[in-house]
Parts: C-alpha cells; structure tokens; sequence
C-alpha cells in the first residue's frame, strides 16, 4: 500500500482531497493538510451522509471516508495537492450504498468466477459560456461539426491541457476530437480494470471542469444541454478477461464476429436488463431527452431508443466493433462513474449465470428502418419508467446489494416527484389560457 506521507514529501504534495462520490455522482471532498494524513488514511476522514445524496437522516452516526491509498492521483493542475478517492464505513462496516462499495463488490463476484472485467470509456462535454447559456466559441456553427479542426483548435488550450496532464498521470490518451454537436468534444484514454477506469472517469470529469474554469468556461457532462443538438453520451467500452488479465474471455476467432460463449451470455445479461440498467446508465430527468430525441441538426442523435446489438453500427444499443469486446452505447454523461461499471457487471454476470442469449442481431440503420424491428422492447421514454423497470427487476437488485437499491429507488423516486412539482414555463405558455 502506498506510503502517503512519504508520497506528501517525494511529490511535494501539501494537501490532500479524501473524496467520495455520493448516489447522485456528487462529488464530496475534505482537504486534509498533509501532516495529519496518517490519521486519516487509516481511520478514514468524517462525513454527515446527510448532507450529501444518500440515504442517511442527521440522526445517523458519522461516516468514514476510507481513502484507497494506491489510487492516489497527484493534480497535474494544482500539484500541492493530491487526489484520494475512498470507501465509505459506518459502525466499522462498509457502506452498502456507497457507490464506490456497489462497484467492488460486483468486482468481488467477478473474481470469485476467475474472471476480470476491463472497460474503456468515452467521455462527452460541451464547453459553455461560464454561465453555462451558450456555446463558448461564437464561431462554432456549422450544422456538421463532427472532427471539425478549426473548432478543435480554437479551444486547443483546454483540450491540450488535459491531454498533456492524462499523459503526464500515465493514462494512455490516444485521441481528441471535436464531437457531433457545436461546442461538444470527446477525449480518449486505454482501457483498463474497471475500478481503475471508474476512479480515473470520476477524476476525469473533475480535472476537466476545473482546466475549464481556469480557462474562463464552463464544463458540463449534461446529457442534453443544448436543444436540437447532439448530447453527451458516455460509451463503454467491455471486455471480460481471466483473472490475471492475460486472456480475453471474450475473443474467439471461430465464432461470429469474433465474441466468444462467454461474451454473448455477458451481452445477453445486458440486453436482458437493459430496461432497469436505464435507471443507472441514464439517471436523471434530463437523460431522456438524449435517448428518446428527435433528429438533431446534425442529422443523427447517435443514441439508441430500442435494446438492439449489431456489429460495427454506430446507430444499435451494444455493437461489437470488433473481436473480443463490445460497446454500450447507451449510458450518457450523467452516469455515476461507479454505478456505471457496477450495473454493468451485475448485468454481464447474470447473463453469464444464466446463459442468456442476446436475441437476434439487426444489421440494419435503425434510425431509418428501426420501425421494421418489431421484437425490441423500447428503453424507457422517461425516469419515472426507468426507475419502475428497475425497481422491477428483482435479479439486479439483488446483485447490486439490497441497500443500495432501495436507496436508490427512493432517492430517484423523490427527484422524480421535485421535478415533476416544478411549474414549466412551457405548462404557462401552452395551458394558461385553458
């Protein structure tokens, strides 16, 4: 296990942020002086769960950040201070809805199968104005924008940034490029063990708020925030290997389009609770203006609607670009880092278990002749639907821990309701005079 305080002194680190990501994918901090690290990294840092998105009233005990010491991250922007994400415990036993808890025992399940899950993400944002109104370059205009050099390169400050610090931390990052919408872009890093790949998304998407800000923006990761326009989607990447990584499970080169046994069960897991994964891979009201959205000015929104696989076609729920993985295309910004690999394995293992089969494989655009597929089952139209087909799915729920469950339903069932209280100016425009 890493030495922090011998860390603070190599890397002269003054400060360190011991952090957790909350049930809505907050993320909650303290910074603790490095001088008195030792304390924390082995009784965890107190937090009241009350005051962030869990499930907890201010009755209830403190809660304990635990950090995982090797995950540590230096900030490449701020080098004085170093990043920790953490477990949480309360009355000495782990969190059973703390996010980052659901993820590593769904990796524990993985392991006791002698399998490794590996994923790799793609991560979407829009750069806005800093009060987060409109496109921040005024020059992004062209109804396809998709790989648009100018556009790239007159925001190459941030982007560049970013990617010299994702070299700098070791990630591997092999590509940037402007995206589908105006303002929108996309950076790339390698693969890797899905707790690693979870922790680096969740320091991903505050390292690139914060290069943001310091360049006078505003970063979001909003599903949909621009109407009309293309929205964030957060691909996953899936591959299942042996237990010590050297053996995809899921390659075999004699089998269609190169997925093994063992991948197609893992696929036939996620096309079978894909309905209740919606809750998770799209959690919130906003979500469902990306995976039910009309043609965009770009021509494609690039989300699916329907639980359909295909090979390499961008316009299907999963497809397989290739051997020995698969893209989930379904899940956007918005998904908790955590929960994201969480559901997914919980899906895959279940499908394993039950030698699920994904049903039969469209190769077809579905955007133009999605209405020839009459088997499908559409995903859900909003997140009340989303969290009913969850709450439906007794299997997922138990392998994502009853406590976290029910947290979940009834934390997302209550933003449902804030929403849902809200009065639109569209109900004032279009019913005032009823």
């Amino acid at each position: 296990m890493t030495d922090l305080a011998a860390f603070a002194r190599e890397k002269g680190v003054k400060y360190f942020m011991i952090s957790y990501t909350d049930l809505f994918g907050g993320q909650r901090a303290k910074l603790v002086p490095a001088q008195a690290i030792g304390d924390m990294a082995r009784d965890g840092a107190g937090f009241a769960g009350f005051a962030t998105w869990l499930d907890m009233t201010p009755a209830h005990p403190d809660m304990l950040a635990v950090p995982d010491a090797d995950a540590v991250i230096q900030l490449p922007w701020k080098r004085e201070v170093a990043w920790l994400p953490s477990n949480l415990v309360m009355d000495d036993t782990a969190l059973g809805q703390a996010p980052r808890n659901v993820l590593l025992r769904q990796i524990e399940a993985a392991a006791a199968k002698g399998l490794a899950v590996k994923t790799g993400i793609e991560a979407e944002f829009f750069l806005l104005s800093p009060d987060g109104r409109e496109i921040s370059d005024p020059y992004d205009t062209a109804e396809k924008p998709c790989y648009d050099q100018q556009a790239v390169m007159r925001r190459y400050d941030v982007i560049a940034e970013i990617c010299d610090y994702m070299l700098e931390l070791g990630w591997n990052p092999y590509q940037n490029d402007h995206e589908d919408a105006n303002g929108q872009f996309e950076m790339n890093w390698d693969f890797a063990d899905a707790l690693v790949t979870a922790d680096r998304h969740s320091f991903f998407k505050f390292m690139v708020k914060s290069v943001a800000e310091k360049h006078g923006l505003r970063a979001t990761f909003m599903p949909k925030p621009v109407e009309g326009l293309t929205g964030n989607g957060c691909h996953v990447h899936i591959s299942v290997w042996d237990s010590d990584g050297s053996t995809n499970a899921f390659a075999d080169g004699s089998k269609d389009l190169g997925l093994s046994d063992h991948g197609r069960h893992f696929l036939g897991g996620i096309m079978r609770h894909a309905e209740a994964l919606a809750a998770i891979t799209n959690p919130t009201v906003n979500s469902y203006k990306r995976i039910n959205a009309p043609r965009t000015v770009s021509g494609a929104t690039w989300a699916p609607n329907s639980v359909t696989w295909t090979g390499n076609n961008r316009t299907h729920m999963v497809r397989v670009p290739g051997p020995g993985r698969f893209e989930l295309r379904l899940p956007d910004g918005a998904a908790n880092p955590y929960l994201l690999q969480a559901a997914i394995i919980a899906a895959g293992l279940s499908g394993l278990e039950n030698k699920a089969d994904p049903g039969p494989r469209h190769d077809i655009d579905m955007y133009a002749e999605g209405h020839l597929v009459k088997d499908a089952p559409k995903l859900p139209l909003n997140l009340l639907d989303a969290i009913r087909a969850f709450d439906a799915d007794g299997e997922l729920k138990t392998k994502l821990g009853a406590e976290f469950s029910a947290s979940y339903v009834k934390l997302k069932g209550q933003e449902w309701n804030s929403f849902v209280s809200h009065f639109s100016r569209w109900e004032r425009e279009h019913t005032l005079d009823i």
